[in-house]
């Protein structure tokens, strides 16, 4: 028999008693579907997480912070430790955060490997002011570093080197006075506006700059685009002023400087090593992804462990199907060998039944998988979750897909070699005495 007809023969011998057939089905649907959407899920927000952070730098960027703040991350400080005024990370910042200093940043510009250091620096501002006089209070501003990441409702990211701005959507009923909430505004009503931005000078006095408004941003999970974003070049003026109005020079302190390095990847480790013996602690976009990644695909894996028990299940209703299968069809079995068909064409013929099997269950249960997580995507990003820009909660991963079928048919088939073997082994003169 050719292979087609194997095929034929053993899909027809599975619909002879199709309630057995459906209920063995059932249980291997059940597991395809719940793999489908773990995997999807996975897919999806591993996808948003990468979206998310894409604009944050580069793959030879790399983000330097006072090795105190590794402290104040689990870094294992285990008691008091002696005050040292010359200390690496000695400035310090609002509410004593540990901060850079000029000594610091000059440390790492000087190391093998870094071509550039660009310090960030932080700005408190008070207010923002429209065109019409009225103030808003202004909890902070978002880092030009963050800009290409964010999620735009309209317009465009500011020029680095120009006074611009961007405003957060919530913001567009301070610009569009005829409508009742933020979603019914119009995002073009900001574009174009010119604002001012107020700072509180060292002398406590309230200086100003005037900026554009350029585009309008939609908040994301990690909180970018939820404040005003000023360009480079106004994030700069501001921090000066903010610094401005003392007559005693301040020292420079940086809550982190953003390195480039040539060739990261062949570099990190002794990079990082360095900036260790220096009291600083390095980070690439790939140590701040892995613990994030990290997490949802160890949720990812539990919730697959429980499909594949309800697939371990469904391998013994296989087995059960099959074996009662074979007890009922022993005269058919011995007329086959009586004819001529070998051990091993019977042996074929039973397995490819349990491999249809899991064909029907399989091509089913990720059929259904993917079109429920595709629908429940769009209501939940259209919906309760539409406030959050540019997420993805599930998403197809064709690899994925064809992987479940392959895990599928292959547990589908060492179920069958059970029945099919026992069915192989039967003589044809005592198979046709059955009664």
């Amino acid at each position: 028999m050719r292979a087609v007809d194997v095929a034929g023969t053993a899909l027809s011998n599975t619909m002879r008693s199709k309630m057995r057939t459906f209920l063995t089905v059932i249980a291997i649907v059940i597991g395809a579907f719940t793999l489908t959407l773990t995997s999807g899920i996975g897919a999806g927000i591993n996808r948003y997480v990468d979206d998310m952070v894409a604009g944050f730098g580069d793959s030879d960027e790399m983000y330097v912070m006072p090795g105190a703040d590794q402290q104040a991350m689990g870094g294992g400080q285990t008691g008091p430790q002696e005050y040292e005024a010359d200390q690496s990370g000695g400035a310090s910042g609002s509410f004593g955060q540990s901060m850079l200093s000029e000594g610091d940043i000059e440390t790492i510009s000087e190391l093998d490997g870094v071509t550039a250091v660009d310090p960030v620096v932080f700005v408190s501002p008070e207010y923002l002011e429209i065109s019409d006089g009225t103030q808003y209070t202004l909890d902070g501003l978002g880092v030009p570093a963050d800009a290409p990441a964010m999620e735009l409702a309209a317009g465009e990211t500011p020029d680095p080197e120009a006074d611009e701005i961007t405003v957060p959507q919530t913001w567009l009923t301070a610009f569009d006075e005829d409508a009742e909430d933020a979603e019914d505004a119009d995002p073009q009503a900001a574009i174009g506006e010119t604002v001012e931005i107020g700072v509180r000078d060292m002398a406590q006095e309230v200086q100003s700059v005037e900026a554009t408004v350029v585009g309008v941003s939609e908040e994301d999970l990690a909180g970018v685009g939820s404040s005003p974003m000023p360009s480079q070049t106004l994030h700069e003026e501001l921090h000066e002023l903010q610094s401005s109005g003392l007559e005693v020079e301040q020292e420079e302190s940086y809550a982190q400087a953003v390195i480039q390095v040539e060739d990261l990847a062949a570099q990190e480790d002794e990079l990082k090593s360095e900036l260790a013996d220096e009291g600083l602690m390095g980070m690439t976009l790939d140590d701040m992804l892995g613990v994030v990644r990290g997490i949802i695909n160890t949720v990812t894996w539990v919730l697959s462990g429980f499909a594949l028990i309800a697939l371990l299940a469904a391998s013994f209703g296989i087995v059960n199907t099959l074996l009662m299968s074979v007890q009922e069809r022993t005269r058919e079995i011995g007329l086959m060998k009586a004819l001529g068909m070998s051990r091993g064409r019977v042996f074929g013929l039973f397995s490819m039944e349990a491999v249809m099997i899991g064909v029907m269950g399989s091509v089913i249960g990720v059929g259904l998988g993917a079109g429920v997580g595709l629908a429940a995507n769009a209501a939940l990003v259209s919906g309760p979750l539409s406030n959050v820009a540019g997420l993805t909660l599930f998403a197809l991963d064709p690899g994925a897909l064809i992987a479940i079928i392959a895990l599928i048919l292959v547990i589908a088939f060492l179920a069958g070699t059970l029945p099919a073997a026992r069915a192989a082994q039967k003589n044809p003169i005592d198979a046709l005495r059955y009664e």
